[in-house]
Protein backbone atom coordinates (compact mmCIF):
# COMPACT_ATOMS: atom_id res chain seq x y z
CA UNK A 1 0.00 0.00 0.00
CA UNK A 2 2.04 3.02 -1.01
CA UNK A 3 0.04 6.11 -0.66
CA UNK A 4 1.66 10.05 -1.12
CA UNK A 5 0.69 12.17 1.71
CA UNK A 6 0.23 16.18 1.01
CA UNK A 7 0.00 19.29 2.42
CA UNK A 8 -0.41 22.88 0.98
CA UNK A 9 2.43 25.22 1.21
CA UNK A 10 3.40 28.73 1.17
CA UNK A 11 0.52 29.92 2.65
CA UNK A 12 1.75 30.35 6.14
CA UNK A 13 4.12 33.06 7.97
CA UNK A 14 5.49 31.03 10.32
CA UNK A 15 8.54 29.32 8.63
CA UNK A 16 8.52 26.98 11.91
CA UNK A 17 5.71 25.25 11.42
CA UNK A 18 6.25 24.69 7.35
CA UNK A 19 9.16 23.71 8.62
CA UNK A 20 7.89 20.97 10.57
CA UNK A 21 5.12 20.23 8.52
CA UNK A 22 7.46 19.27 5.63
CA UNK A 23 8.99 16.59 8.16
CA UNK A 24 5.58 14.07 7.55
CA UNK A 25 4.89 14.86 3.46
CA UNK A 26 5.71 13.35 0.59
CA UNK A 27 4.60 15.84 -1.81
CA UNK A 28 4.02 19.84 -1.08
CA UNK A 29 1.84 21.79 -2.95
CA UNK A 30 2.65 25.32 -3.10
CA UNK A 31 0.51 28.41 -3.42
CA UNK A 32 1.08 30.50 -6.23
CA UNK A 33 0.53 33.75 -5.32
CA UNK A 34 -3.52 34.70 -6.08
CA UNK A 35 -4.99 33.44 -3.05
CA UNK A 36 -1.39 33.35 -1.06
CA UNK A 37 2.27 33.37 -1.00
CA UNK A 38 4.90 35.39 -3.05
CA UNK A 39 7.90 34.62 -4.28
CA UNK A 40 9.96 34.60 -0.75
CA UNK A 41 7.15 31.96 0.47
CA UNK A 42 7.60 30.09 -2.98
CA UNK A 43 11.17 29.84 -2.64
CA UNK A 44 10.87 29.35 1.22
CA UNK A 45 8.66 26.20 0.37
CA UNK A 46 10.92 24.78 -2.62
CA UNK A 47 13.98 25.17 -0.24
CA UNK A 48 12.58 22.90 2.45
CA UNK A 49 10.80 20.45 0.03
CA UNK A 50 14.40 20.29 -1.51
CA UNK A 51 16.19 19.42 1.76
CA UNK A 52 13.40 16.86 2.64
CA UNK A 53 13.18 14.33 -0.34
CA UNK A 54 9.35 16.20 -0.82
CA UNK A 55 7.99 16.29 -4.36
CA UNK A 56 6.53 20.16 -4.87
CA UNK A 57 3.23 21.00 -6.84
CA UNK A 58 1.50 24.38 -8.28
CA UNK A 59 -1.49 25.61 -5.89
CA UNK A 60 -3.34 27.55 -7.93
CA UNK A 61 -6.66 29.17 -6.74
CA UNK A 62 -8.97 31.59 -6.98
CA UNK A 63 -6.88 35.32 -7.17
CA UNK A 64 -9.12 36.11 -3.74
CA UNK A 65 -6.28 37.07 -0.79
CA UNK A 66 -8.99 38.39 1.23
CA UNK A 67 -10.89 35.19 1.51
CA UNK A 68 -7.91 32.80 1.03
CA UNK A 69 -9.28 31.65 -2.00
CA UNK A 70 -12.02 29.56 -0.18
CA UNK A 71 -15.06 31.73 -1.76
CA UNK A 72 -15.98 30.60 -5.23
CA UNK A 73 -15.39 33.68 -7.88
CA UNK A 74 -17.66 34.30 -11.02
CA UNK A 75 -14.87 33.80 -13.40
CA UNK A 76 -15.49 32.39 -16.66
CA UNK A 77 -13.73 29.18 -18.11
CA UNK A 78 -11.09 31.49 -19.86
CA UNK A 79 -10.34 33.35 -17.10
CA UNK A 80 -9.72 30.47 -15.09
CA UNK A 81 -7.77 28.71 -17.57
CA UNK A 82 -5.49 32.27 -17.82
CA UNK A 83 -5.13 32.94 -14.27
CA UNK A 84 -4.10 28.77 -13.55
CA UNK A 85 -1.57 28.58 -16.01
CA UNK A 86 -0.21 31.95 -14.73
CA UNK A 87 0.32 30.87 -11.75
CA UNK A 88 2.19 27.83 -12.06
CA UNK A 89 4.37 29.72 -14.41
CA UNK A 90 4.83 31.94 -11.33
CA UNK A 91 6.00 29.37 -9.43
CA UNK A 92 7.93 27.25 -12.36
CA UNK A 93 10.34 30.55 -12.39
CA UNK A 94 11.11 30.16 -8.90
CA UNK A 95 11.41 26.81 -8.97
CA UNK A 96 13.74 26.83 -12.19
CA UNK A 97 16.53 28.66 -10.79
CA UNK A 98 16.37 26.28 -7.75
CA UNK A 99 17.01 22.89 -9.29
CA UNK A 100 13.43 21.98 -8.98
CA UNK A 101 10.88 20.20 -10.76
CA UNK A 102 7.07 21.09 -10.48
CA UNK A 103 5.58 17.05 -10.71
CA UNK A 104 1.97 18.27 -10.03
CA UNK A 105 -1.03 20.55 -10.10
CA UNK A 106 -3.97 20.39 -7.26
CA UNK A 107 -6.70 23.55 -7.25
CA UNK A 108 -6.47 25.17 -3.92
CA UNK A 109 -9.86 25.82 -1.97
CA UNK A 110 -13.15 26.75 -3.82
CA UNK A 111 -11.43 26.34 -7.06
CA UNK A 112 -10.85 22.67 -6.32
CA UNK A 113 -14.56 22.26 -4.65
CA UNK A 114 -15.96 23.75 -7.75
CA UNK A 115 -13.75 21.59 -10.16
CA UNK A 116 -14.74 18.93 -8.15
CA UNK A 117 -18.77 18.85 -9.66
CA UNK A 118 -18.49 21.61 -12.76
CA UNK A 119 -17.11 19.54 -15.63
CA UNK A 120 -16.49 23.62 -17.36
CA UNK A 121 -14.25 24.31 -14.43
CA UNK A 122 -12.04 21.24 -14.68
CA UNK A 123 -11.74 21.19 -18.22
CA UNK A 124 -10.35 25.09 -18.06
CA UNK A 125 -7.54 24.01 -15.31
CA UNK A 126 -6.99 21.11 -17.32
CA UNK A 127 -6.77 23.13 -20.41
CA UNK A 128 -4.07 25.19 -18.17
CA UNK A 129 -1.85 22.37 -17.13
CA UNK A 130 -1.58 21.01 -20.71
CA UNK A 131 -0.52 24.73 -21.99
CA UNK A 132 2.12 24.16 -19.20
CA UNK A 133 2.58 20.41 -19.12
CA UNK A 134 0.45 18.09 -19.99
CA UNK A 135 2.96 15.18 -18.22
CA UNK A 136 2.12 17.25 -14.81
CA UNK A 137 -0.30 14.90 -12.48
CA UNK A 138 -3.46 16.48 -11.54
CA UNK A 139 -4.93 15.98 -7.86
CA UNK A 140 -8.78 15.96 -7.40
CA UNK A 141 -11.51 14.98 -5.19
CA UNK A 142 -11.86 11.02 -5.20
CA UNK A 143 -14.82 10.19 -7.49
CA UNK A 144 -15.24 13.94 -8.70
CA UNK A 145 -16.32 15.44 -11.86
CA UNK A 146 -12.75 16.93 -11.81
CA UNK A 147 -11.19 13.24 -12.46
CA UNK A 148 -13.41 12.52 -15.45
CA UNK A 149 -13.01 15.48 -16.92
CA UNK A 150 -8.96 15.17 -16.87
CA UNK A 151 -9.09 11.62 -17.58
CA UNK A 152 -11.35 12.36 -20.87
CA UNK A 153 -8.75 14.71 -21.49
CA UNK A 154 -5.56 12.61 -21.58
CA UNK A 155 -4.07 13.63 -17.92
CA UNK A 156 -2.31 11.76 -15.71
CA UNK A 157 -4.71 12.30 -12.42
CA UNK A 158 -4.28 11.60 -8.62
CA UNK A 159 -7.25 10.54 -6.47
CA UNK A 160 -7.25 12.31 -2.88
CA UNK A 161 -8.60 11.68 -0.05
CA UNK A 162 -8.62 14.66 3.23
CA UNK A 163 -7.71 13.12 6.70
CA UNK A 164 -8.30 16.31 8.60
CA UNK A 165 -12.10 16.54 6.64
CA UNK A 166 -15.45 15.43 7.35
CA UNK A 167 -17.54 14.46 4.26
CA UNK A 168 -20.85 14.52 2.98
CA UNK A 169 -23.22 11.22 2.44
CA UNK A 170 -22.86 12.43 -1.55
CA UNK A 171 -18.86 12.13 -0.92
CA UNK A 172 -18.02 16.02 -0.90
CA UNK A 173 -16.53 17.94 1.66
CA UNK A 174 -18.47 19.10 4.67
CA UNK A 175 -18.34 23.24 4.36
CA UNK A 176 -16.21 25.16 6.14
CA UNK A 177 -18.46 27.27 7.60
CA UNK A 178 -20.25 24.17 10.04
CA UNK A 179 -18.33 23.75 12.94
CA UNK A 180 -17.43 19.83 12.78
CA UNK A 181 -16.18 20.40 9.40
CA UNK A 182 -12.43 19.30 10.40
CA UNK A 183 -10.95 16.86 12.18
CA UNK A 184 -7.70 18.18 14.69
CA UNK A 185 -7.98 14.97 17.03
CA UNK A 186 -4.38 13.00 15.23
CA UNK A 187 -5.80 9.26 16.21
CA UNK A 188 -9.13 10.12 14.42
CA UNK A 189 -7.26 11.79 11.09
CA UNK A 190 -5.10 8.62 11.09
CA UNK A 191 -7.71 6.34 11.24
CA UNK A 192 -9.30 7.94 8.18
CA UNK A 193 -6.69 8.11 6.66
CA UNK A 194 -6.05 4.21 6.65
CA UNK A 195 -9.71 3.85 5.90
CA UNK A 196 -9.42 5.57 2.78
CA UNK A 197 -5.80 3.76 2.11
CA UNK A 198 -7.27 0.70 2.53
CA UNK A 199 -10.44 1.08 0.09
CA UNK A 200 -7.93 1.30 -2.31
CA UNK A 201 -9.31 3.83 -4.44
CA UNK A 202 -6.92 7.41 -3.40
CA UNK A 203 -3.40 7.65 -4.52
CA UNK A 204 -2.80 10.49 -2.13
CA UNK A 205 -3.79 11.85 1.34
CA UNK A 206 -3.67 15.90 2.20
CA UNK A 207 -3.76 17.38 5.87
CA UNK A 208 -4.39 20.99 5.48
CA UNK A 209 -1.36 22.89 6.76
CA UNK A 210 -3.14 25.70 8.94
CA UNK A 211 -5.57 22.84 10.39
CA UNK A 212 -4.62 22.97 14.06
CA UNK A 213 -2.33 21.15 15.25
CA UNK A 214 -1.30 20.17 11.40
CA UNK A 215 2.04 18.75 12.41
CA UNK A 216 0.97 15.92 15.01
CA UNK A 217 -2.00 14.79 12.52
CA UNK A 218 0.41 14.49 9.83
CA UNK A 219 2.88 12.56 11.76
CA UNK A 220 0.02 10.40 13.42
CA UNK A 221 -1.32 9.96 9.13
CA UNK A 222 2.34 8.94 8.22
CA UNK A 223 3.08 6.78 10.98
CA UNK A 224 -0.02 4.83 10.78
CA UNK A 225 0.22 4.16 7.13
CA UNK A 226 3.51 3.40 7.21
CA UNK A 227 2.26 0.43 9.99
CA UNK A 228 -0.66 -0.43 7.87
CA UNK A 229 0.91 -1.57 5.16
Amino acid sequence: MTIDLNCDMGELEDAGLEAALMEFVTSANIACGAHAGDENTMARAIRLALGRGVRIGAHPGYPDRKNFGRIPMPMSPPEIERSVLEQIERLAAVAEPLGARIAHVKPHGALYNVAARDGETARAIGRAVAAWNPRAILFGLAGSAALEAWREMGLAVAAEAFADRRYQADGSLRARSFADALITHPPEAAAQAVRFARQGNVQTICVHGDTPGAPAILKACREALLYKQ
